[in-house]
């Protein structure tokens, strides 16, 4: 899995031997932040139908466009649309799973775990006010940790991201100096008051965190694990310290009021409770309303009604939140209401 994450336009056109259906392939892209799930899912649909599924994880911003463009059977974003860019494109969305966004570092002597960081701190470090690692905003939350008086590298996203989205939207929740200088988005533009780096996807800002004594950048946790990377402790909103673990990132998605969120748009971000993860974000698929291609439509949906219901197993082995059965109730029932071929016919029942 280890040398799939590192790919910047990662396929999972898998190999099938059942029959007729070896021959159909669905075409999505999109997100770097679900990839690892949606090879899992794509590598035993693959085994069990013969189902192909070809995904370019070129980054929340691609996806948008792609599927605005209809040159793919399905987008993926982390950044969820507003009802009315929906409305406006003919599209729909819908989650497919959640996960958790970690700040990660690379500095000797400091272990996965150890460090300390609030959000007001992490804001604080992107915007180049806190330069140094032994900083004294960065030692009063470490005082056990030997920190090296080396400069800050703050690693970023340089596509247009749904990670950065998540990860703005949270320091823009947490910092009112993040707020007024930066704010949210999946592009923005980075304070150069910090010594910024710019990685593409999820990989790239692994990659040159690894690579780069000194850096800090923020990833989807699937990422942190596979490549070994020092993930932090995070002070949540109840003011606790929290380390990144499935049981964390559950309890921040529990609070998550999925019923009231028009068009499935909904920010998990900063939520309450005394063991919940601070930045966590759910990940979603983009599709057209009204299908020129009904059949290609109904492989999507039908591969994804196989994640809820049998890929939960592989989800949560990679630290990703599935979706509570409530809310995959109400995006089948969305499917069956909204997307239909050009003469009105259901595409999926």
């Amino acid at each position: 899995m280890k040398t799939l994450l590192q790919g910047v336009v990662l396929s999972m056109a898998l190999v099938g031997t059942h029959g007729a259906f070896a021959d159909t392939v669905i075409n999505g892209a999109g997100a770097t932040f679900p990839y690892p799930v949606y090879a899992k899912w794509a590598e035993e649909y693959n085994k069990e139908t013969g189902i192909k599924l070809n995904y370019q994880a070129i980054g929340s911003g691609g996806g948008i466009k792609q599927i605005i463009a209809n040159t793919v059977d399905f987008g993926a974003s982390d950044a969820p649309l507003d009802q009315s860019e929906l409305e406006k494109e003919g599209l729909v969305q819908f989650p497919a799973v959640m996960g958790s966004i970690v700040p990660v570092v690379n500095l000797p002597g400091v272990a996965a775990g150890q460090m300390k960081l609030s959000g007001t701190l992490l804001a604080n470090i992107y915007l180049g006010k806190v330069k140094f690692w032994d900083d004294g905003a960065i030692k009063s939350l470490n005082p056990k940790l030997t920190l090296p008086h080396l400069p800050i590298f703050a690693v970023h996203r340089s596509d247009g991201s749904g990670t950065t989205f998540n990860f703005t939207d949270y320091l823009t929740r947490v910092s009112g100096d993040w707020q007024a200088q930066v704010g949210t988005g999946k592009e923005v533009a980075w304070p150069k008051a910090a010594q910024q780096l710019g990685g593409k996807g999820n990989a790239g800002v692994a990659n040159f965190v690894k690579r780069t004594k000194g850096a800090i950048g923020y990833v989807e946790f699937a990422y942190a694990n596979t490549n070994a990377l020092t993930y932090t402790q995070m002070q949540n909103k109840a003011g606790a310290f929290v380390k990144p673990t499935m049981d964390s990132f559950q309890a921040a998605a529990a609070n998550a009021d999925w019923a009231h969120a028009p068009g499935f748009k909904l920010m998990l971000n900063d939520q309450p409770g005394a063991t919940s993860w601070p930045m966590t974000a759910a990940t979603f698929i983009l599709m057209h309303k009204e299908q020129a291609n009904p059949q290609a439509a109904k492989e999507v949906l039908k591969f994804f009604a196989w994640g809820y219901a049998k890929g939960d197993d592989l989800a949560t082995s990679l630290e990703y939140v599935p979706m509570p059965d409530s809310v995959v109730k109400m995006v089948e029932t969305m499917w069956t209401a909204q997307i239909k071929g050009n003469d009105g016919s259901v595409v999926y029942q």
